[in-house]
């Protein structure tokens, strides 16, 4: 990148930047008549200066052709002017100055806008070179680097950059041209009184940046503690369980307040600087007009400066000390910028930067790969060259099955790196099909070959857009026009040097999975999730998800039929009591207060059950059905027993999750409570605490809890209020429950809710088992089972994967790469975190899905190497055996004793 940001500047917006220095120069003679116009105002419209007497007149705004009598030997008049008396000429040149300050703030609006317009464009190019430098960086340096010290330096470094980047150039020009122009100003009117002022100004110009400069070294060093401190909280929120585990989290606490002890430190001596600098420059910047008052009015009582002038001077330079000042801060933050921006893109040029040419989405990833791997005198040095790989060679078929097998620390990890193109060797060759694979366009090593990685990363989504991640290399098809991304903002785009790739289009290579469809290419997923083993989890997801049924009437449709056979089958089966089915007219007591009152499912936060206690629509409805004390006095019974029952369990014991009622943390605020109700009863307790009460018995639940709390009458009167409450929410807030209706889809609810339509009997003997039993037969029975997993496919897999499971992870990661049907997919061991089991099952779905086409795994259980065709035996970077199962299973081969160890 352009090292000197002048240069960056000036490459980047030359045209841009040439209009607004056009506009500058243009507005300076108008501030040089505003500066001019006070003293006519003073002399001519106040004093009369120049009219004889009364009524006598002058011409105003009278033009001549400048050079006129050089150029023809005689004045040139090109506009006559206006006759006007005293008052007429101090309206006409007040009214003039009036308009001269309006076309100046034109002037300074224009400029400013452009400047703003320019500066944002260049910070956007500059943010996404710095990103698309990233995304080039080579995966060693990739894995050294700090994701948070990144996103840092793109994010908040480079802001400052965007202010300068539009005053780089115009500002210095603006600010110069307009104190030049006030300095030339008062020189017209006094030599003396302007040598003053320049000599002030001179004077401020050379002693405020000498002092600045420590500031400068201050605001670098605070910079890169600022960066520190920001990479050392990344790294306590990826470490976190060790810091908890190893009870390190007070040496962190010491750390973290050294850290921000040096930056208040550095922060502080800023502070004392500065504000000296400032106290500097406004005592520099008072002292002239004191020169000016006693000097120009000396002047002025001698009669060498006329009254006039002198309060043009003096207006003069009020305007003087604002664009100095100004053109002192603009240096500093061209000394500040400068810094910053060589720090930021110092951290953006490491060693063998990906060619931007191998990225480019035309790239034709070319014919399949076919014929030989040939590693020749392959060698890995890290960054202190120490080996990691020491001349290995083989060769074998793009097409076989080939497992690597060693100890840990053989290069195993490393020589599949090299196989997928991540990594480089520091010397050697390795040619696939042909082809040497450093000289391969990411458009080949992307999608040709396929790499999973023993920690697979996944980006916030569902589990869908996961599995097509790997497909999705550049626009396939163009998006509908009016989702499409304006052409305004495409042409944005090119002028801020960002590619012109509309994120609204259909992203997905549809060809490369197999598919020639969105129906094909959900066919293609279920085929890849029952390869993975991710089936049954998908299937578990979609009955926990939703679906709109306006969308998706048809399967709205058969979920209601879903609901009717679920009920046939379990009568039939003697099973009708385990669910137990929501009515309009009943309680239902296995589910909670809550779910009966509201009798639907809430679609607003405030309608959550933790909310209503504070809900003003249900305060009302429970204050109307007269029920407002009786859950402040169920909310008492219900404190006091977890008081009790808590109070000498351990904080985490299972019996605060089985009566999720009051957390651990809570619990002294509520014995708090009891002691009260019970020295002084309910009355006594203040508002804050009979809220905290009124909240309990939304919870509860009379099957589970058994506390007796809702008896027959106090279950006719909550059905009471559920009527009530449905009424109010009908009228006020519509929407904002989805409520329970026996015929009726509730979109709000979960696809097992909906069939259900009920809540769960609590205490009988396996009931979930059956249950769930019941509900995977009804909807293989209806053909709705591959529909239930199509919902889960809209699973939200968290940040990272973070809501799956690590297991659930790595399935995940190979079922992407397995879905792009690469000519060769290398496994370097992502399945080492499921069981014995669950890997061979795995491997030979895998394998039996890629026959006839190419599979290189990393195993870390060397016996599972016998359903491969070929086996390398890694040991301490060199690659000490190749052969099949059958021959490296002889006495004596290094194979059989990693297999013996096992």
């Amino acid at each position: 990148m352009e090292p000197n940001i002048f240069r960056y500047v000036w490459h980047h917006s030359r045209a841009e930047q040439l209009v607004i220095l056009v506009l500058v120069l243009l507005s300076l003679p108008f501030y040089y008549l505003s500066l001019n116009l006070p003293k006519q105002i003073v002399n001519e419209g106040i004093q009369g200066q120049g009219f004889d007497g009364p009524g006598a007149t002058q011409r105003f705004f009278s033009l001549d052709l400048p050079f006129a009598e050089s150029l023809f030997g005689r004045p040139i008049q090109l506009f006559e002017g206006l006759s006007l008396d005293q008052a007429n000429m101090l309206l006409a040149l007040s009214l003039s100055f009036l308009s001269l300050v309006l076309v100046n703030g034109l002037f300074k609006f224009v400029i400013n806008t452009r400047k703003g317009r320019m500066g944002e464009r260049l910070l956007r190019r500059l943010r996404y070179e710095l990103s698309d430098r990233i995304l080039r960086f080579p995966l060693p340096h990739l894995r050294r680097v700090k994701p948070s010290e990144m996103a840092t330096m793109v994010k908040d470094e480079v802001e400052p950059l965007g202010g300068f980047i539009g005053d780089a150039f115009a500002t210095p020009l603006f600010l110069g041209g307009q104190a030049l122009t006030a300095l030339t100003f008062i020189l017209v009117q006094s030599i003396w009184l302007g040598l003053v002022a320049a000599a002030i100004v001179l004077f401020q110009a050379f002693l405020i940046p000498k002092l600045r400069k420590r500031i400068l070294v201050l605001g670098r060093e605070r910079q890169l503690t600022a960066r520190m401190l920001a990479g050392r909280i990344g790294e306590l929120i990826d470490g976190g369980v060790e810091v908890h585990a190893n009870d390190t989290s007070n040496y962190e606490r010491a750390d973290l307040s050294s850290r921000l002890g040096r930056i208040f430190k550095i922060r502080y001596e800023i502070y004392q600087r500065k504000f000296f600098v400032k106290f500097l420059n406004n005592l520099l910047a008072q002292f002239t007009p004191f020169v000016f008052y006693l000097g120009g009015g000396l002047l002025a009582i001698y009669g060498h400066l006329d009254i006039g002038a002198l309060v043009a001077v003096i207006a003069a330079y009020k305007d003087l000390p604002s664009p100095i000042k100004e053109l002192i801060d603009w240096d500093q933050q061209r000394l500040d910028v400068q810094i910053k921006y060589e720090q930021v893109i110092d951290q953006f040029q490491p060693p063998s930067l990906i060619d931007p040419a191998q990225q480019l989405p035309d790239n034709d990833p070319g014919p399949p790969l076919t014929g030989q791997i040939a590693a020749s005198s392959l060698t890995l040095l890290d960054e202190n060259d120490i080996p990691l790989l020491r001349s290995v060679s083989f060769t074998a078929e793009t097409t076989q099955h080939i497992a690597i097998v060693g100890q840990s620390g053989s290069g195993m990890e490393q020589l599949s790196l090299l196989l997928a193109g991540l990594i480089e060797p520091s010397s050697g060759h390795l040619w696939i099909a042909g082809k040497d694979i450093d000289e391969l366009p990411s458009s080949v090593t992307g999608r040709r070959l396929s790499y999973v990685g023993q920690n697979a990363y996944h980006f916030t989504g569902s589990l869908r857009s996961n599995l097509l991640y790997g497909l999705k290399h550049k626009p396939v098809i163009k998006a509908d026009p009016d989702h499409a991304t304006s052409a305004a903002d495409l042409a944005e785009s090119r002028r801020a040097g960002n590619p012109v790739l509309d994120i609204q289009a259909d992203w997905i290579d549809y060809q490369a999975a197999g598919a020639g469809d969105e129906k094909e290419m959900t066919e293609r997923l279920m085929e890849v999730l029952a390869a993975v083993d991710l089936e049954s989890d998908a299937y578990r997801f979609g009955l926990t998800g939703t679906i709109d049924p306006l969308g998706k009437p048809e399967i709205a449709a058969g979920i209601l039929k879903a609901r009717a056979a679920i009920v046939e089958r379990l009568t039939s089966s003697g099973n009708e009591d385990l669910v137990v089915r929501f009515e309009a007219d009943n309680y239902n007591l296995n589910a909670s207060v809550a779910e009966n009152l509201l009798f639907g499912t809430p679609r607003r936060a405030d309608f959550e059950s933790e909310a209503l206690a504070t809900n003003a629509t249900v305060d009302l409805v429970l204050r109307e059905a007269g029920l407002t004390e009786a859950f402040v006095s169920m909310g008492s019974t219900i404190a006091k027993t977890m008081v009790e029952i808590f109070a000498d369990l351990p904080p985490g014991h299972p019996f605060f999750e089985q009566f999720s009622f009051i957390s651990d943390d809570d619990l002294p605020e509520f014995r708090t409570i009891v002691t009260r109700v019970d020295n002084s009863g309910v009355e006594a307790l203040d508002e804050a605490a009979r809220q905290l009460l009124l909240g309990l018995p939304f919870k509860y639940v009379e099957a589970r809890h058994r506390l007796g709390l809702v008896d027959d009458a106090m279950a006719v009167r909550l059905v009471d209020a559920r009527r009530r409450l449905a009424e109010r929410l009908e009228r006020d807030c519509p929407g904002a429950v989805e409520f329970y209706g026996a015929e009726a889809y509730n979109a709000a609810a979960s696809l097992q809710d909906n069939i259900l339509f009920g809540r769960l009997a609590y205490g009988q003997a396996k009931a979930e088992e059956t249950i769930g039993e019941a509900l995977s037969e009804v909807l293989n029975d209806l053909g709705l089972h591959q529909t239930v997993i199509e919902v889960g496919l809209d699973y939200n897999v968290g940040i990272g994967g973070g809501r799956l499971s690590a297991a659930q992870r790595q399935k995940l990661a190979i079922g992407r790469a397995l879905l792009k049907q690469p000519d060769i997919l290398i496994v370097n061991e992502a399945a080492s975190v499921l069981d014995r089991a669950s890997q061979i099952r795995l491997i030979d779905n895998i394998l039996e899905m890629r026959r006839g086409r190419g599979v290189v795994w990393t195993l870390q259980r060397p016996d599972l190497a016998s359903r491969f065709e070929t086996i390398l035996v890694m040991g301490d970077g060199r690659l000490v055996e190749q052969g099949s199962y059958q021959d490296l299973t002889q006495s004596g081969t290094t194979f059989k004793n990693l297999v013996a160890a096992e």
